[in-house]
């Protein structure tokens, strides 16, 4: 047989110039993660003492209590949200997403409520807000299940998290940060801020698994999230994390913690100095570097032209390269377009600066 490639099946491969977005399948696997998977695909094992030894290994690695490996963040999220509602109680389990009878407010304070929250609702938690300090505290009571915190909103936020976990843990409530394109540096700054449970993509900057994701906290409720996710018959059933994901995930901790960080950002600002010297000569065209916030941790680089001396809009920019050959796909803006080397390969640098070139200069 011969293995389907995908342009076997008229799919077009592209140059990542976005970032770790899902939609353009978010990052490339590193070779070790690829080889561990592989290396797992041949075995048979027991799921709970698999994910029971995980746990206890990432956790050493990570410096925290305990680990888990989900089926991606979103999942991270349902099955963190529904230990929170139903614990470890069988019969809990079970009713959900009923949640008749059970704590099911899950809180929040404006500005970070995002799409991905329906990962929570899917539970059938009840999503309040909470404006401030006070509103939290007197937001607190029997019912309340969780406080859902959002790690990239939290420099724009009416309250810090330190605050939060304050008044949450007053009643016993614990608190969940969404942090899934974020760097999961060790010691984990939310974990110290004193946060129950973070949850990242294991397919971003980790570079492991797409379909994985990996939470750090408080061990009861961690393995209670894993008794409300699969191969357990609750509402996670469905979110399944094989053997594979978790092993290579697993692969990508360990080598997350021997990467060279400061050498991939060097690598990243030479990439944009190759584009940027191949279109910076043309008429009008103006270049900056953009720092990252806390998700997409790289460097962007900002191209702007004015459209009298360079009559092109950057959608069509925008098209030209996704159409062309290799395809390559960036972001744009009102004055330009922007490039972000975080999941680019060798010697596409060169590839896209080419293309830029050729399109701007016509």
């Amino acid at each position: 047989m011969q293995i389907p490639t995908y342009q076997s099946i008229g799919v077009r491969p592209l140059i990542n110039c976005r970032g770790t977005y899902t939609i353009i399948s978010g990052s490339l696997m590193l070779p070790e993660v690829r080889e561990a998977m592989a290396e797992a695909s041949k075995s048979y094992v027991h799921l709970e003492e698999l994910m029971e030894a995980v746990g206890a290994r990432i956790a050493e690695l990570m410096q925290c209590e305990w680990a888990l490996v989900t089926n991606g963040c979103a999942a991270a999220l349902s099955q963190l949200t529904a230990a929170c509602i139903a614990g470890k109680n069988p019969d809990h389990i079970k009713q959900l997403p009923n949640t008749t009878g059970l704590k099911n407010r899950v809180l929040y304070q404006p500005g970070h409520l995002h799409i991905y929250t329906h990962a929570i609702r899917a539970t059938g938690a009840q999503l309040v807000e909470v404006e401030d300090h006070d509103a939290l505290a007197l937001a607190l009571d029997d019912q309340t299940a969780m406080f859902a915190f959002f790690g990239d909103r939290a420099d724009n936020s009416n309250m810090p998290l330190e605050d939060v976990v304050t008044i949450c843990h007053r009643k016993n409530v614990p608190v969940l940060v969404d942090a899934a394109a974020e760097r999961p540096d060790s010691p984990n700054v939310y974990l110290e801020a004193g946060a129950d449970m973070v949850a990242y993509s294991g397919g971003k900057c980790l570079r492991g698994p797409q379909s994985a994701g990996l939470v750090l906290g408080r061990k009861d409720l961690l393995q209670a999230a894993f008794a409300n996710g699969a191969p357990h018959h609750s509402i996670g059933r469905a979110m399944k994390a094989g053997k594979e994901e978790i092993m290579g995930l697993l692969a990508a901790v360990e080598k997350w913690i021997e990467r060279d960080h400061d050498a991939e950002w060097r690598e990243w600002e030479n990439r944009l100095d190759i584009i940027t010297n191949a279109v910076s000569n043309l008429p009008s065209i103006t270049t900056r570097i953009q720092q990252p916030g806390r998700s997409n941790v790289c460097p962007i680089l900002e191209i702007h032209w004015e459209p009298k001396a360079l009559p092109i809009t950057p959608d069509e920019v925008q098209h030209q390269l996704s159409d062309g050959d290799p395809r390559i796909e960036v972001f744009t803006h009102e004055n330009g377009i922007e490039i972000m080397p975080y999941m680019m390969q060798d010697g596409e640098d060169v590839i896209v600066a080419k293309r830029l070139k050729e399109i701007l200069g016509k």
